[in-house]
């Protein structure tokens, strides 16, 4: 199927709804607004609550009518494609709808012909919002919606299935604080096929051993992932000379279980998966819609999450009213608890975090539950709720990351041994601090591990999701089975993909290559590369094994386009400078732990919102001006330039606390600074030095060491290129063009070993510092062109460590390489005049 064509369509349709439900009038009949409102559950932007109340209830009214059109635009159009398949039920065409004058009647009547056959996750939400509207106002909203449905059908794209679910998330707004992006349906696919591979012991010619599965998604969304699976296990049955249509019916009733906390959510995913046989009747769906928020009784849930509960205490799940579980045949009560042996789960979790620290969430409670119009105190006892959920049970779960962390706890305490985990994550899952229990659990009890990202430059194409600039990655790993062979000793791969396979065959075509091609190439190698993954004459990417440790665990290896590059990082961390076409030289390097000390984070110095025993004053400190406490706390990339900053902030102790400002003081003051959020892209320095003394936060913690003369080393070795390059290797390269080091990992820096430089080398750096401290530097992006960069790996290598001229210019060419990442350059590019462009 052309792209252009699934893109067209899904305009269409947009655009079809918009017109739809602007019959409803403009922002003035909020009485139905509400009734709808209700009905499906939604929430106002937590953002908008400062606003107006007119401007609130315009977002409020434009989301809710949106989502009710699209809504009834996807029954329509599933109307459409059922009703041939029912010739005794005598189901109208939607065309049949659009002739006469009572539509509304006439759909709801068809509606209830479909219902009395099944489709009830599909068509109630949709029969309950069209019942809601006037008739006079429902009858051209069904002209307008059927008429695109009829394009649709003669367009020919009546069976791709995930089209409604592409226009949804340009109409959700709490898709932004549940952070549950869509997943690509190529992305899906790419997931389900590598998932599905690795579940090596099962018979896919045998029927009832395929009806024995349970696979699940905790996170169900818009489908895209079990309709994925779906189609993996129906291709595998085929393959045997099997009809796949005869397996619709148990993977239906017995096999797919899809959860979310969104009704609507629920509807498509549904839709999706009974649209891939409408014509076979089941009794009962397991696509469920999970309470959260505040109950009628006056508790709180958090969705799926609730199952990492007691499983003595099942949770009461339900679709589309809140007091019923919508079925296949009727709306009954449902108790459901999903056993702890689920062969595959398969997820794309909300990335959401409980903390408030940054940007518009600032003033939120807790972002990870501001959605449904959750008061405070709702977002406070939903937290205290996870934390005595978590509190019981041992998961992976840390606050910092966020809630896709919890969410692979819950995977990991429901799969079986043997069974597959396939989760798409935030990329700083690889790196960061906060997901070291993850990477250490997935270390520890699971084998044959992959992890897939894009060393892509472009913004909106870092991550397998739709809308987002923030990078992802596919993790794939089975669980450690004393039944299945055991591979435990199997190094981690890691797949970097040149671009986001854009079409189903790509997708298929890359699973294939990594499924049948063995990687041989290590991390440990040396600087020698990967092993090519090819889609038929193209390279799509390169793949690494590397052996990951049970302790600490990092996955620094994601997301390299140049395999070479990381390769010489690591032989860095092991004492070596092991350069391409060059041989391994010996070079001290150790952990800054080892060496120095970090500073304070940034919200125990100053509030508010937090209390500390600081607080920033509006002036800005002078070079003379010894009033107050001096800190460099926020970026100005223009200003850094030169590793010798000035401080930006002055600092006043808060009243009765200058016997802890004082003592703070004391503890943490310098003159070295490391940049924690490092932008490649505009700024220059990785490591900032000031004349006296400041404080370090916010963008710039403080870094001590025991001998003052270690400040000129640290700082000489950080701006260097290879000092450039291990800050990018150990940090998290989620969003283009930057490399952000956690919190909790600015101890564990690679860094040069200053107690092993003799008092010379010590002595010599200082005058090498004087010599550069004033030299304007060009952002780290262009650290292969910019002369005074060079300048200064040559003074670095040769005049201080000894190297000679072969190894500078070996230096410059990794430099060439590195500023060549996309992870790096973030897609800025060059003019002729040297100036920049996105």
């Amino acid at each position: 199927m052309p792209e252009t064509a699934f893109d067209k369509a899904a305009e269409d349709l947009e655009n079809s709804i918009d017109e739809a439900v602007s019959v409803l009038g403009k922002e003035s009949v909020y009485p139905l607004t509400d009734k709808i409102f209700n009905t499906l559950q939604l929430s106002e932007d937590p953002t908008a609550k400062n606003l107006p109340e007119e401007e609130r209830l315009k977002l409020k009214n434009k989301q809710t009518r949106r989502i009710a059109g699209a809504m009834i635009a996807n029954a329509l159009i599933f109307q459409e494609r059922i009703a041939p398949a029912y010739p005794k039920q005598n189901i109208p065409l939607v065309h049949d709808i659009r002739q006469y004058a009572d539509r509304k009647q006439r759909a709801l009547t068809a509606w209830q012909k479909i219902l009395d056959i099944n489709y009830w996750p599909i068509f109630a939400t949709a029969r309950d919002i069209l019942r809601l509207l006037p008739a006079h106002k429902a009858s051209p909203i069904l002209e307008k919606l059927a008429a695109a449905a009829e394009r649709i059908h003669e367009d020919g794209l009546l069976y791709e299935n995930d089209l409604t679910g592409h226009v949804f998330q340009k109409l959700i707004i709490d898709r932004k604080y549940l952070a549950a992006f869509y997943t690509l349906p190529e992305s899906a696919a790419l997931l389900a096929r590598i998932a599905v591979s690795k579940m090596k012991d099962l018979d896919w010619s045998n029927a009832d051993e395929i009806r024995k599965l349970k696979i699940a998604d905790f996170a169900c969304g818009t489908g895209a992932l079990l309709s994925a699976v779906y189609d993996q296990i129906a291709n595998r049955y085929e393959r045997h000379d099997k009809d796949p249509k005869k397996l619709h019916r148990g993977l239906m009733e017995k096999v797919l279980y899809g959860f979310d906390v969104l009704p609507f959510a629920t509807h498509l995913t549904a839709s999706v998966l009974s649209g891939k046989y409408p014509d076979v009747i089941y009794d009962r769906s397991r696509i469920y819609t999970m309470p959260f928020g505040r109950q009628k009784d006056k508790e709180v849930k958090i969705g799926s999450l609730e199952f990492l509960g007691s499983v003595k205490q099942p949770v009461l799940v339900h679709t589309g009213d809140p007091d019923k579980q919508t079925g296949g045949q009727g709306e009954d009560l449902l108790r459901v608890d999903v056993w702890n042996n689920l062969d595959l789960i398969i997820m794309n979790p909300p990335f959401t975090r409980p903390t408030n620290h940054e940007g518009k969430h600032a003033r939120i409670i807790n972002p990870a539950f501001a959605a449904f119009g959750a008061s405070d105190q709702d977002m406070r006892d939903m937290g205290e709720r996870l934390k005595t959920i978590v509190k019981k049970t041992k998961t992976c779960y840390d606050g910092k990351a966020g809630l896709a962390s919890v969410f692979a706890g819950l995977a990991n305490k429901k799969l079986k041994q043997g069974g597959v985990l396939a989760l798409v994550l935030p990329l700083v899952s690889a790196s960061g601090s906060s997901w070291q229990k993850f990477r250490t659990l997935l270390a520890k009890n699971y084998e044959d591990i992959e992890v897939i990202s894009l060393a892509t430059p472009k913004r909106y194409d870092v991550a397998f999701s739709a809308h987002t600039a923030m990078a992802d990655c596919l993790v794939i790993a089975r669980k450690k089975s004393p039944t299945i062979s055991a591979r435990a000793d199997k190094p981690t791969r890691f797949i970097s993909l040149h671009r986001r396979p854009d079409k189903l065959a790509a997708a298929g075509e890359t699973a294939r290559e990594l499924n049948d091609k063995e990687t041989e190439r290590k991390l440990e190698d040396g600087p020698f590369g990967g092993d090519d993954i090819d889609c038929g004459e193209e390279k799509m990417g390169e793949a690494i094994t590397a052996n990951i440790p049970r302790t600490n665990p990092h996955w620094n290896a994601a997301r390299v386009r140049d395999f070479e590059l990381i390769q010489t990082a690591y032989q860095l961390t092991q004492k070596k400078l092991w350069l391409p076409k060059c041989e391994s030289i010996d070079l001290p390097i150790t952990q800054l732990k080892n060496v120095g000390t970090r500073g304070v984070v940034d919200r125990l110095i100053a509030g508010p919102p937090h209390p500390a025993p600081f607080y920033h004053t509006k002036s800005t400190p002078k070079p003379n001006d010894n009033d107050g406490y001096p800190a460099l706390w926020n970026h100005d990339c223009e200003k850094e330039r030169q590793i010798l900053c000035q401080p930006d902030k002055k600092l006043k102790a808060e009243r009765g606390q200058e016997a802890r400002a004082n003592e703070l003081w004391r503890k943490i003051a310098g003159k070295c600074f490391f940049n924690l959020n490092f932008t490649l892209g505009s700024q220059s320095l990785a490591i900032a030095f000031t004349k006296r003394k400041c404080i370090g936060g916010g963008a710039w913690p403080n870094v001590n060491f025991p001998k003052k003369s270690w400040d000129y080393a640290f700082a000489l070795w950080g701006n260097s290129t290879l000092g450039l390059i291990l800050h990018w290797w150990h940090g998290n390269r989620q969003q283009p063009g930057r490399s952000r080091v956690s919190w909790g990992f600015i101890e564990t820096l690679p860094v040069l070993d200053f107690r092993k430089l003799s008092d010379a080398q010590i002595k010599q750096a200082k005058t090498i510092f004087d010599r550069f401290k004033h030299k304007s530097f060009q952002p780290a992006f262009r650290a292969d062109t910019n002369t005074a960069r060079a300048e200064l790996d040559r003074a670095v290598l040769c005049e201080w460590l000894g190297f000679d001229e072969k190894v500078w210019k070996a230096v410059r060419g990794l430099a060439r390489k590195w500023c060549a990442e996309p992870s790096v350059h973030g897609g800025k590019q060059r003019h002729k005049n040297n100036t920049l462009i996105s």
